[in-house]
């Protein structure tokens, strides 16, 4: 189970990684169309379809299992947190498989919309330039179904008490500390 969570722990670190470097690239593509653009009036053909298509679905999508990692997605407890601590927790943890449920019903409808774009072999023309968009809907069923997998394991885990294996790293833990600042223990507390 804790080599499970490692394996997964790294998959959602790498996954973050491409959404850090469809920002980077997002940036750069933007600055080089903008200047183009104003200082040769040639500005680079696509730069809102490469954006809304591909840069800010990787950037919002992929790395979705790496905030559920470290408890990272907003909440809103009006409810909840009324409740004793230790049954916020259980609650909490209890959440998991509903959540994994909705998500996982997502994730199946995502995948049939990308694979039919696939198939129509899906794209936009902006300023006389084809481009295909089908790839960036495989972004949503790839970031909603790693998010699934991290829920499942995480309930499994408080099911059976084994040892947690999403590692969080120093760094890690004090940015979910600060997201958190006020929020009482959670699934994520666990991890080693």
């Amino acid at each position: 189970m804790y080599r499970l969570g490692r394996w997964l722990s790294r998959l959602t670190s790498a996954t973050t990684l491409l959404g850090g470097f469809a920002i980077a690239l997002m940036m750069l593509h933007i600055t080089a169309d903008v200047v183009l653009r104003y200082l040769f009036s040639a500005p680079l053909p696509g730069t809102i379809t490469y954006v809304s298509n591909y840069y800010m679905i990787i950037a919002t999508f992929v790395p979705l299992a790496y905030a559920e990692k470290l408890d990272a997605h907003v909440t809103v407890e009006v409810v909840a947190e009324r409740l004793p601590r230790r049954l916020q927790r259980h609650l909490a943890h209890w959440l998991l498989p509903v959540c994994s449920v909705v998500l996982s019903f997502m994730t199946v409808k995502t995948w049939t919309e990308a694979v039919g774009k696939y198939q129509m072999n899906a794209s936009l023309v902006e300023g006389g330039t084809t481009i295909i968009t089908w790839p960036g809907y495989f972004m949503l069923p790839l970031g909603l179904g790693l998010m699934v997998l991290v829920l499942l394991y995480k309930f499994v885990v408080y099911l059976t008490g084994a040892r947690c294996g999403l590692t969080v790293s120093d760094e890690e833990r004090a940015i979910a500390r600060e997201v958190h600042a006020d929020k009482p223990a959670s699934p994520g507390d666990r991890h080693e």
